[in-house]
């Protein structure tokens, strides 16, 4: 699974998490300078979008918002907080038990 972060400044704990999770792949785009984020692509092998709502402008929301409609990839809008991030994930990826998880960490 590859997963594309957009917004934020200091990731690891999300990244941790995320990789705990089954994440094999983590992008990060920091999103700070307005003219460059909303012209980047989303890569080719992207499975879900995590939008930083904190630490994005309005129009780099929408478009990447869109961007996933369109090619049908899951997005989530969470706060920096890595427990947003992780209930918001987990909801979205469907996963409610040990068996839809990825992790294989043998917590059961």
């Amino acid at each position: 699974m590859s997963v594309l972060i957009i917004g934020g400044d200091k990731i690891s704990h999300i990244s941790n998490m995320l990789e705990d999770l089954g994440a094999k792949t983590i992008k990060h785009w920091d999103a700070r300078k307005k003219s460059s984020a909303p012209k980047k692509k989303v890569p080719q092998d992207t499975d879900c979008i995590i939008m930083l709502t904190s630490f994005l402008n309005h129009n780099t929301m929408l478009k990447y918002k869109s961007e996933a409609k369109k090619k049908n990839i899951p997005f989530i809008c969470a706060k920096r907080s890595v427990n947003c991030v992780y209930d918001e994930y987990v909801k979205i990826m469907g996963i409610k038990n040990c068996a839809d998880c990825y992790a294989n960490c043998g917590f059961k």
